[in-house]
């Protein structure tokens, strides 16, 4: 089964967000345990998406993260945005946005 298009940018997304998020604020080497499990999650939610097609996370009206995961996952990609965006990485904005 082919995954769709965007199920994959999201997932690339995603799992560069956080590992920016943990070398900046977790000074580890790779992700740590916390961050290794909000992506985990993430992937999951964002592959088991029951809508067709799938709509951006921000965008949907049925929000199928718990709330805490949904706040953790705010707060990493608040982070990395601005980390992106300080050091002229606007193409990973873009894609988060589009």
């Amino acid at each position: 089964m082919k995954k769709e298009k965007r199920v994959v940018r999201d997932a690339k997304v995603m799992t560069a967000f956080i590992g920016v998020y943990c070398r900046e604020n977790h000074k580890t080497e790779g992700l740590c345990e916390d961050c290794q499990a909000v992506l985990e999650y993430a992937l999951r939610r964002n592959d088991k998406c029951p809508l067709d097609p799938k709509p951006k996370c921000k965008d949907c009206k049925i929000h199928c993260y718990k709330p805490e995961m949904r706040e953790k996952i705010r707060k990493i990609m608040k982070f990395s945005g601005i980390y992106y965006i300080k050091r002229g990485r606007l193409d990973w904005v873009w894609h988060y946005f589009m």
